[in-house]
């Protein structure tokens, strides 16, 4: 079966038509049903329930769980994948018992809708919020996620109503049973991993801050600084001379490495050039760039590089010897 576009599942999520997405097989291996929470009606509650059969959760921005102050379920979150569930809630009017379909609509209406207060919302309850990464699936490839992706995609609300769907004998539905399923209801199909790869193309995540000049020990260079818009970080451009975009440059992308560019310790599994070389390189050229983007040391830490290097020395040292 040939899989949806993202364009054609933002365009029905638009229309607040269901739609399934899949995330990658070496994750959960499984799909959700998933609606705009905007759109969120009676039933479509009782759909999800009885043909999904999963739990019914609300995906939402943390900004959105911080106005309607919900805490998060454990202060440790110690599951594999780190779903970032809130206390359970429901609507303070309006239900009875609050597990009905009619009162899991409400209140997934009520918690999305701009003008509810916090006061309009009470826990424990029927409704399982889950709280999304800043930056969607550009940080975390999860249906949360994408719930709150899609319908902000969709120019609605950044918020989705998600479900497992499981087979009929209580097993979670892989591809093959997916496809079905959405043949049988008529439902547009895609992956997670197209939805990362649509916002990479159509999206511009990294903002130009400032340029100014700087006195480097290799002389001059021009320093722009950018602003990740994803995970908030900053990053550093170091141009040198005329950067022409029909004309091969020298360009240096440097993830920072404590060890390696303060100490000048290197590492033999791993060489690399320090940041202060890569300038020294370009200077010497004329004209280049050396990218210094935000980093936690190569995801190396610091007493593994230390005890490489001095591994290394020991090593040498021996050899001399003999």
């Amino acid at each position: 079966m040939k899989l949806n576009t993202v364009e054609e599942i933002i365009e029905d999520i638009r229309q607040g038509k269901m739609v399934i997405l899949m995330d990658d097989e070496d994750r959960e291996n499984e799909g959700d049903l998933i609606i705009a929470a905007e759109c969120i009606t009676t039933p479509d509650v009782n759909f999800m329930a009885t043909n999904a059969r999963g739990l019914i959760c609300l995906t939402l921005t943390r900004e959105r769980c911080e106005f309607l102050k919900l805490p998060l379920m454990v202060d440790e979150n110690n599951t594999p994948y780190s779903t970032n569930f809130t206390v359970s809630i429901e609507a303070a009017s309006g239900v009875t018992t609050g597990i009905s379909a009619a009162d899991r609509a409400r209140t997934i209406q009520v918690a999305v809708d701009r003008a509810s207060e916090p006061s309009d919302i009470v826990q424990p309850g029927h409704i399982f919020p889950i709280m999304a990464q800043p930056g969607g699936v550009l940080r975390r490839a999860g249906h949360t996620e994408a719930g709150c992706d899609l319908a902000r995609l969709a120019g609605l609300s950044p918020a989705a109503a998600i479900v497992e769907i499981m087979n009929e004998d209580g097993t979670m539905a892989r591809r093959p049973d997916l496809e079905i399923f959405a043949e049988k209801h008529g439902l547009k199909i895609g992956t997670i991993v197209d939805l990362i790869h649509y916002r990479i193309a159509n999206e511009q995540t990294v903002s130009l801050v400032g340029t100014e000049k700087v006195q480097t020990q290799f002389g001059e260079f021009d320093c722009h600084t950018y602003r990740d818009s994803i995970s908030g970080s900053m990053h550093l451009a170091f141009t040198k001379g005329e950067i022409k975009a029909d004309e091969p440059a020298l360009v240096r992308v440097h993830i920072p490495n404590t060890v390696r560019d303060i100490c000048e310790v290197y590492n033999a599994e791993r060489t690399s050039w320090s940041f202060s070389s890569a300038l020294k390189r370009i200077n010497e050229e004329g004209s280049g760039v050396a990218v210094l983007l935000s980093g936690d040391d190569y995801g190396q830490p610091l007493e593994q590089d230390i005890a490489s290097a001095l591994a290394r020395d020991k090593e040498s040292s021996a050899v001399s010897r003999s």
